[in-house]
This record gives C-alpha cells, structure tokens and sequence, in this order.
C-alpha cells in the first residue's frame, strides 16, 4: 500500500486558489467500529441481531478465509435480516440510526479531518461499501457528498440483495471515477483503514492509512 506523502500540517498549507479534494472511508475510519453489526444491533435488537449472526456464522466463516467474495456474503447477511423489509419502515430506521448513533461512534480525529477540509473550502465525499440509507442523513448534516452501496428495492421492499455492485476496493475508485473528473482538482486527499481501501488510497496524491487511531 502507497504510504502516506504525510508532511506536518500539509492540509494547512494549501493554497486558498487550489481545488482540492477528499475521499474519507466510514467504517473504521470515520468510525470506532463497523457500522453494518453495529446498524443491525441497532434496527433489531441484541438478542435478535446475535441470533442471526450465529445461524449466519458459517456464511461469515467462509468470507473470513476467503471462500466466498465480500458481496456475497454481505447479501446473506441483508437477506436474513431485512428481505421483505418496506423501505418506508427500513429508511425511517435509518434516519433514527444516523441521528442516535453514528455521533457517538464517530473518531474525533476525523471530525476534524471533515472540518479542516471544509474551513479550505475542499470537495468531500465519503466513500463507504456500507448501504446508502444509515449513511445519507449523517452525510447531508455534515454537508458531504456520498458514494456508497445501493439496495434493491421491489415493490417498494428490500430483496436483501445489492443493487449493482458492492461499493469496495477497486469498486470504489469506479464509483470515483464514475462520477467525479478528477483533473479538475489541484490535489486529491483520501483517509481509510483497511484492504478495501486500498485502491482508493492508491488514487490520491496524499494517502493516510488509519490515520485517527
């Protein structure tokens, strides 16, 4: 993984004229843990949220050793626990989710990485494999752009599948590029803490890798 072109207070130097921009991952990053256990606790129960995930644990297993992909593991995952969910009711919780959780889990670190960019007038996006809908009203407080996961939706529920694909590794800088030109920034920021950032922190001009830890 490219290491971090990490000076101190780079960020504080860019000039005012740059344009800049910054992708942040959510979960570990953003965040003091993953967002999608943490969601399903949150939207379930504890004890309906550990009971699943024992009955998925074999599912969970093989993803562990790398004999099923990330995507499809995620989808056994959304299908047990919310296939037939109405999206009214499944968005409502969401927004509570964001509201009521995602404040307290949130690195202060970060917080100010969000600010710093914003005080210099940076484009910010978050880029996350997690759903769209626990993320999108968090997003819209902090006046970030968000690239993420996407549900299918039926006759207004959830399958329990994704819609298109799962928003991770190399998937993420095709999301990137998909709807950003990215020759229209001077400098190009991005924050993760895992494998499945890596293309992403490969993309920028200044990479940090678990950077609010």
């Amino acid at each position: 993984m490219r290491s971090a072109k990490k000076v101190p207070n780079s960020t504080d130097r860019q000039a005012a004229q740059t344009k800049n921009i910054a992708f942040f991952d959510f979960d570990g990053t953003i965040t003091n843990r993953d967002s999608f256990i943490d969601f399903i606790i949150f939207y379930h129960g504890k004890w309906v949220a550990y009971l699943g995930l024992l009955r998925l644990l074999p599912f969970l297993l093989a993803y562990k050793v790398k004999l099923i992909p990330n995507w499809r593991a995620k989808e056994k995952v959304l299908t047990y626990f919310f296939e037939g969910e109405p999206t009214a009711t499944f968005q409502q919780g969401c927004d509570q989710y964001a509201t009521e959780r995602i404040p307290p889990i949130t690195r202060v670190g970060a917080l100010q990485a969000l600010q710093k960019h914003h005080d210099l007038g940076n484009d910010i996006y978050l880029v996350s494999a997690s759903p769209e809908n626990w993320l999108s009203a968090w997003c819209q407080q902090k006046g970030i752009k968000l690239i993420a996961s996407r549900l299918e939706v039926i006759d207004d529920k959830l399958t329990g599948k994704l819609r298109g694909n799962n928003c991770y590794g190399a998937e993420k800088v095709a999301r990137i590029h998909q709807e950003i030109d990215l020759s229209d920034y001077e400098g190009v920021y991005a924050y993760g803490d895992s494998s499945g950032d890596r293309e992403m922190l490969r993309l920028a001009d200044y990479a940090y890798y678990r950077p609010f830890r």
